[in-house]
């Protein structure tokens, strides 16, 4: 077979495949074909993909020895396209869940949860304690109420710990921008209705942090670049930001993010590189880095990030928090940056699923935010129950499970078998089919609605304004064509039929959630980011159907020692 004359596969009707664990399905691993570059390689493939002739017939053959051709493009496929991930609306009866009203306030909803979650006795927390503590949001709702503390002191405590760490020796770049000034204007407001005894709900005072890709006022949204603030202004916060204040959360500035959000690791060259809190010499994840990073460094109990791609679930694999992406259209996606309509999601990263619900609680809506998206209720897990979330059946994928580090694998098969053990959950072998072929039509669709909807914006742009990695990057995603897309979303009607049909008789999906640990920053990737697509495939290897739900067996106690939380303990996928 030729270079040009590509034979795309022929695949079977989705209701003739095989889902049962002794089908004949093969798996295919990532098949990534790139070499790392950073500093000036670049740089020079950079200048080569721009080129006219020369980067159209070099983006050709890279989309070629990525199967892009051959799995996607010129495949016959015989579903139609599906453009929106909605599902039939299932309204399944259950008493370990409680229905959510749909005249209730923010405020309201967030009382709602709390009052689903198990009643703990108030934690003391010594300050002369040396070991590290990260507190929850109940913790500083306690602390106000018993006027240990105030909202006013924790800001200023924040901002120190903010300047510090954003200086050398740490150059932890967090932040991309925070206002001391705002930041202590909400605190002395908020310590003002503690005094007067009437806090908005638990979150009043909360210190939460919101990736630089939301509208957050006062604040440019520049979605990690150095110009996209100057072309959009932000003129008002996203509906998600107007959820939290109106529970009285301390907004605390934009989080640092990679550049447009199209890369995995975190690596600004505008920004500067936020850095994983356990060990500085290494990646967070990408691309909702900073958001992560201030929440395992402690500085938040939780982030708000935004997840097209695994976007919130990396950097939460790779920092030990939780990382949830909610089910498409719950959250309210106006005054968010609209770079993937179709994939992208408003996410939660915190220090514990307590904490990740509490968020959600507030900011979830119970209106589809998107047109033609149908919702089920809103209905929150009464965790408080005698035998919360029992009977319980785990889909496992052992190919696919297994293929990752070993140092992964051990981790979250122990965690499999401590679920079954102490909780009597079930496990069924099942074989999800074409899950290289999904990641390739996602990373289609992705690249395509990026590319579209970034188009009238860098038809004004000196490239020079963009860093190298972003240029490499949006070279590729222009050279997806409509037949691509349409072809994706036909790989997308599939895949959301084989999950129907698993999710059908299991519960959840279990998988690791990355498929590789942090790895190092090298210090050349730092002005001009890197292209590391081996790694990327690593961490993107199962990001499609993902959604991590860190320490289910001990949710609301301070996290593990790094050596267990940064491959996670378990990892359940909902569709």
């Amino acid at each position: 077979m030729g270079l040009f004359n590509s034979c795309g596969v022929v695949y079977k009707p989705a209701k003739d495949v095989d889902l049962s664990p002794t089908s004949s399905e093969f798996y295919l691993k990532a098949n990534v074909k790139a070499p790392r570059m950073i500093g000036v390689v670049v740089k020079i493939f950079a200048w080569v993909l721009e080129m006219r002739i020369l980067g159209k017939l070099l983006l050709y053959v890279l989309k070629a020895n990525n199967l892009i051709y051959k799995l996607i493009g010129d495949a016959e496929i015989e579903e139609s396209p599906v453009f929106c991930p909605s599902h039939p609306v299932e309204e399944k009866e259950s008493e370990e869940v409680k229905h959510i009203d749909f005249d209730l306030s923010e405020t309201e909803q967030v009382q709602e949860a709390v009052s689903c979650l198990p009643t703990w006795s108030e934690r003391e927390v010594n300050c002369l304690n040396p070991s590290f503590h990260r507190w929850t949001i109940m913790d500083y709702a306690r602390a106000y109420h018993s006027k240990k503390t105030t909202p006013l002191t924790v800001a200023e405590r924040f901002v120190a710990a903010v300047s510090e760490s954003s200086k050398p020796p740490f150059n932890m770049s967090f932040f991309i921008n925070y206002d001391v000034e705002d930041i202590m204007k909400q605190a002395a407001e908020s310590t003002k209705r503690y005094e007067l005894g009437r806090p908005l709900s638990v979150l009043d005072g909360v210190p939460i942090a919101v990736k630089d890709e939301i509208d957050c006022l006062p604040y440019p949204t520049t979605g990690g670049t150095s110009w996209l603030h100057k072309l959009r202004p932000c003129t008002g916060d996203a509906s998600c930001v107007k959820y939290l204040r109106l529970c009285g959360a301390l907004i605390v500035g934009k989080t640092n993010m990679h550049e447009l959000g199209i890369g995995t690791s975190g690596i600004n060259p505008h920004h500067g590189s936020t850095r994983n809190p356990y060990n500085s010499s290494r990646i967070c994840g990408g691309s909702s880095s900073g958001s992560a990073a201030v929440v395992a460094a402690g500085l938040c109990p939780a982030a708000l990030g935004v997840d097209g791609g695994g976007s919130v679930r990396i950097p939460a694999s790779l920092c030990g928090v939780v990382g949830l992406k909610p089910t498409f259209g719950r959250v309210p996606h106006s005054g968010v940056l609209p770079l993937n309509w179709t994939v992208g999601m408003v996410g939660i990263l915190a220090g514990t699923i307590e904490d990740a619900f509490i968020v959600y609680a507030a900011i979830s809506s119970k209106l589809p935010s998107h047109q033609n998206t149908a919702l089920p209720k809103l209905c929150f897990p009464l965790l408080n129950s005698s035998r919360p979330i029992s009977s319980i059946t785990l889909a496992k994928y052992g190919e696919w499970f297994n293929d990752c580090s070993d140092d992964i694998r051990v981790c979250c098969s122990n965690a499999l078998d401590k679920l079954q053990k102490h909780h009597g959950w079930k496990s069924v072998e099942v074989t999800i089919p074409e899950i290289e072929v999904m990641r390739l039509a996602h990373y289609s669709t992705i690249a395509s609605e990026c590319s579209t909807s970034l188009s009238s914006y860098l038809e004004k742009l000196d490239s020079s304004q963009l860093g190298w990695d972003a240029r490499v990057a949006l070279a590729v995603y222009g050279s997806f064509s409509s037949k691509e897309y349409i072809k994706a979303q036909k790989i997308r009607n599939r895949q959301m039929y084989f999950h129907r049909k698993i999710l059908a008789h299991a519960d959840v999906i279990v998988s690791p959630t990355t498929g590789v640990t942090a790895y190092p920053i090298l210090n050349a990737a730092l002005k001009t980011g890197e292209l590391d697509y081996i790694n990327g495939g690593g961490l993107s290897a199962r990001w499609h159907i993902c959604r991590v739900f860190k320490e289910i067996l001990e949710p609301f106690y301070p996290l593990p020692e790094m050596a267990r939380s940064v491959s996670m303990d378990a990892f359940l996928t909902e569709l």
